[in-house]
């Protein structure tokens, strides 16, 4: 290219002009005197910087938005205490396979090694960007303006690519302002934006099929692979026509609608006695994009999900995965094999109407989901209508539930709203409830609401969370108000860290440090998070009976307005069947439960 057709640009107005050929619409993030020169190019941009109070808000919403949007989010992060504030959302993001591009500024190359402000070094020089190395799918730094481009045409294509995930992108600040030609910059706009990701054989999928075919009772256990690889309707398509009674992971929730007539539920500790026990009796297990996780396989003991490699009559295991280190991590597998869910479902769907153009009919199974799916309704319904107050965890799920159109979009956090939600709350809209699964973060979701509502403006978006999840994070109304977002957010407020108050409570008889002043029963003496929100210039409503819940969510959705109900709420666990190594931890040798009786 002749040297008088290149433009030059500063680096940081050249990552501009790169994002916005990606088609980013948003970046999350908070300023500081190293990025300032990205945000300045941003301001004449059609891409909206998402300002928040504190970087974990940022990435937590960064980390919703790729989830709802299905492609990489972008984070930008000042250095140092930015980005260890980012650091949280970034691994929340990276243990549940979120895509994501983080770009922080750095101290200046010509000071390395002379300790400036709010530089890390005290045991390496220029070294910040390793911070995220145990946890981002790589982690550069840019020492040379020529070779930015370069770089962030790999961070995006790593992020989304295989076994999706964050990445970091260090810029030292003088890099950001060095002027240079675009012609780096032209050369990667030509390249493909996304990578084709990798199928199976015929061969392979007819050894699936038959295996699946020639079982007595196989199952479908899947994880959030499905949702990641937006692969929910061929799930279906093949479920459908195997037969195939569906288990899913926590991750997996929503992979397929609640009341398909083959789901059976979430599997593990926090499991139902029909799925546990269906998954035990099974003698093939058809397992899609799912790590086999502790707290989905009740710790991996004998005897409460899974019956895999103990015996010689143990279930026969078919793993895909787009990632090889998951494929017999926990349990050994009879067939593994690496490919993204999408493409080797479409294969197997061809091959098995192929091989069996009639399909597959298990009656008996389907009436026993239903059975079992009317009597657990039945168990719960004298606690999803009581008129206690505070108010029972069933009966505000059931109102919720009772309040939210089929699309809308659910973020939780931890407890009772994420494993109450994950055992007893219909999902009905593939891919519309956003859980912090590996790392468990307390606190994703309410900023996750943030961003989910942006990535989809016009549907429904609420945050279930518990009042010690709210608490973490409260300056994210800011941004949900200066952005005229209309989220709800309605806190479970049962003045504790509840599920923990409750392990503590049966195995050592005590609540010290779980528990807020106060008792746990009679939430009273929190914060009053309804005018905490108002404070922030969001709409707030303390609940004070368990009959004006279901007219306060109605009304608060149908305004359009950020706000804030604050229900009071018993501390009731949520029921189990299955297990929990920590329970032996705390107490070798003893049947005691992960609550006080």
């Amino acid at each position: 290219m002749d040297g008088s057709q290149v433009v030059k640009k500063t680096v940081a107005e050249h990552i501009v002009t790169f994002l916005e050929r990606r088609d980013v619409r948003h970046v999350f993030g908070l300023c500081g005197h190293t990025n300032i020169a990205v945000l300045a190019a941003l301001a004449d941009s059609p891409i909206d910087f998402v300002t928040v109070r504190h970087e974990q808000i940022a990435s937590h919403a960064a980390d919703a938005y790729a989830r709802v949007q299905g492609r990489a989010s972008v984070v930008l992060s000042h250095l140092s205490p930015g980005l260890t504030n980012c650091a949280t959302g970034v691994a929340n993001a990276a243990l549940d396979c979120i895509p994501m591009v983080v770009i922080a500024g750095d101290i200046p190359t010509h000071y390395y090694g002379k300790h400036p402000h709010q530089e890390v070094n005290l045991h390496a020089d220029a070294a910040q960007w390793e911070i995220y190395r145990p946890f981002v799918k790589r982690a550069w730094r840019v020492d040379r303006a020529d070779l930015m481009a370069e770089i962030l045409e790999k961070a995006f294509h790593l992020a989304e690519s295989g076994q999706p995930g964050p990445v970091l992108v260090n810029v030292p600040m003088d890099i950001f302002s060095q002027h240079i030609a675009s012609d780096s910059f032209d050369r990667v706009a030509r390249n493909t934006r996304t990578l084709t990701k990798p199928s199976i054989d015929d061969e392979t999928a007819k050894k699936i099929v038959e295996t699946l075919a020639q079982a007595e009772n196989p199952v479908a256990y899947v994880g959030g692979g499905i949702l990641l690889a937006q692969a929910s309707n061929d799930l279906r398509d093949f479920v459908d026509h195997m037969g195939l009674a569906v288990a899913h992971s926590l991750m997996g929730k929503g992979a397929l609608r609640d009341d398909h007539p083959l789901v059976m539920g979430m599997t593990g500790f926090w499991g139902t006695q029909l799925v546990n026990q269906s998954c035990l009796k099974s003698d093939a297990i058809f397992a899609v994009g799912t790590r086999f996780k502790e707290a989905d396989c009740s710790s991996w003991y004998p005897g409460y999900t899974f019956n895999i490699g103990e015996k010689d009559n143990s279930a026969k295991v078919i793993h895909i995965d787009i990632e090889p280190q998951e494929i017999g991590r926990n349990y050994p597998t009879d067939i593994g094999v690496v490919a993204d869910a999408k493409a080797a479902l479409r294969v197997l769907n061809r091959v098995a109407r192929e091989l069996y153009p009639d399909g597959f009919d298990r009656p008996e199974k389907i009436a026993e989901i239903a059975s079992f799916r009317e009597a657990f309704k039945a168990s719960n319904a004298q606690m999803q209508s009581s008129a206690a107050f505070p108010m029972m965890p069933e009966r505000i799920l059931a109102d919720t539930r009772k309040a939210l159109p089929d699309d809308a979009i659910i973020t939780t956090d931890v407890g009772w709203n994420k494993n109450g939600v994950g055992q007893q709350f219909d999902i009905l809209t593939p891919g519309s409830i956003l859980t912090p699964g590996g790392f468990a973060t307390m606190g994703f979701g309410p900023p996750a609401a943030i961003g989910a509502k942006l990535a989809a403006p016009d549907r429904v978006v609420i945050s279930l969370v518990g009042d010690g999840g709210f608490g973490q994070n409260p300056s994210m109304l800011t941004t949900a108000v200066e952005l005229n977002l209309g989220i709800v957010w309605l806190v479970m407020n049962n003045n504790a860290f509840g599920t923990i108050a409750g392990l503590q409570k049966a195995h050592y008889g005590l609540t010290y440090g779980t528990t807020f002043p106060g008792s746990p029963d009679t939430p009273t003496n929190g914060p009053g998070y309804a005018e905490i929100a108002r404070a922030y210039g969001a709409e707030g409503q303390r609940i004070s009976s368990a009959d004006e819940l279901l007219p306060a969510l109605q009304a608060a959705i149908a305004s359009g307005k950020p706000t804030v109900l604050d229900v009071p709420m018993i501390n009731n666990p949520t029921p189990t069947t299955g297990h929990w190594n920590i329970l032996d931890i705390y107490s070798p040798d003893k049947n005691i439960s992960h609550v006080s009786t």
